[in-house]
């Protein structure tokens, strides 16, 4: 559905130079690309700090561990996070030995449903994890409000999400932390895995690059117990050059969701609104339908590659069988329609229109 070598294609020169610069700089682990896209990003995102660490599943147990062992959170505690999830937001709290509390999201936006969170809150939570799902932004005044009346953590797993906006504030700079995934695919993407955490908390900052280098503050000094997760030299470099590229593309991005939202019209597919895309970057598009497998084979014989994002709900997965029997109507309905469409920014306008027709010219059988 994404071809990243025509994405890549499009700073080709500007990759090719800083790949030789590092490979020439003898130089690959903790250096000055990372020290320097630490820096640049953290500007971006307007926060005081940014850490690198090995890719975004990683980023957001980073936060976690780190909130554990300066003793914010405890083994056991709570964090509420949306039921229709890519299961790493979850993954992350299981396995900073905390239980992950699934929130049935919206229809409309696809996001947490900010009115069902206070009544799973119990004296074990500790923090919200909002998700900011196929790049639009999940925050809502009703979750800042109840983070302050509970007193808890606002986590934002911004993994698809960067450049969106909050006001006029960008997503990653909401919360009290945030983890980056710059998977290829990503709106800001590496050429390999890569991820970073975002915070104005110098203390959890600090905690989370130790954390992230075996648990050590000090080369062979280990105070706590780690993990291995450091963004490479290399990696570091190629998002360096991409950075200040990324508001023009989210552009070209929402350029051509907004052509989808005005032009398609077949009454058994629900695009995103107007609304919606004031509040993405688009990620991804996602398109509802009853007839999601048919529309999916339809695409597919007229060459219009898709995906699914995703087939199987967080408790529906093996990895959280004690969840199995448990009833998400509205994430199982999202899960079982949903279907996203091509829309970053290496498309030409004519493609964009032949994808449109089809999407007009779809009858289920």
């Amino acid at each position: 559905m994404i071809n990243l070598k025509d994405i890549n294609a499009l700073h080709a020169n500007d990759i090719a130079r800083a790949v030789e610069r590092v490979a020439a700089s003898g130089w690959y682990l903790r250096g000055v690309e990372t020290r320097e896209f630490e820096r640049e990003y953290a500007e971006y995102i307007g926060c005081d700090h940014c850490v690198g660490c090995g890719n975004g599943l990683d980023a957001l147990t980073l936060i976690l561990m780190a909130y554990v062992e300066l003793g914010v959170m405890h083994h056991g505690d709570e964090v509420i996070v949306p039921a229709n999830t890519y299961i790493a937001s979850m993954i992350a709290v299981s396995r900073a030995g905390l239980v992950p509390v699934p929130v049935e999201p919206r229809i409309d936006t696809l996001q947490i449903d900010d009115s069902l969170i206070e009544q799973t809150i119990t004296p074990r939570t500790r923090a919200v994890m909002i998700v900011h799902m196929y790049g639009r932004c999940a925050m809502t005044p009703g979750i800042a409000t109840l983070c302050r009346k509970h007193g808890l953590r606002l986590i934002e797993d911004n993994a698809q999400a960067h450049g969106c906006r909050y006001g006029d504030r960008l997503t990653g700079s909401l919360g009290d932390a945030a983890g980056h995934s710059f998977y290829p695919t990503k709106n800001l993407g590496a050429l390999g895995d890569a991820g970073a955490v975002t915070t104005d908390d110098s203390r959890l900052a600090e905690m989370v690059r130790a954390l992230g280098n075996y648990g050590s503050e000090r080369k062979y000094v280990f105070s706590h117990l780690g993990v291995n997760s450091r963004i490479d030299e290399m990696q570091a470099a190629v998002l360096r050059v991409k950075l200040p590229h990324l508001d023009s593309e989210n552009e070209t991005r929402r350029r051509n969701a907004r052509y989808y939202i005005d032009h398609v019209s077949n009454r058994h597919l629900t695009l995103p609104s107007l609304d919606y895309w004031r509040h993405s970057v688009f990620h991804l598009f996602p398109i509802l339908s009853p007839y999601r497998d048919e529309l999916r084979d339809f695409l597919m014989q007229n060459g219009v590659a898709t995906d699914i994002h995703y087939p199987v709900p967080p408790h529906m997965q093996g990895a959280y069988s004690a969840w199995n029997g448990r009833s998400y109507p509205i994430t199982e309905r999202i899960h079982t329609e949903e279907l996203s469409i091509p829309v970053d920014q290496t498309l030409t306008q004519e493609r964009i229109m032949e994808i449109t027709a089809l999407l007009n010219a779809f009858e289920p059988h």
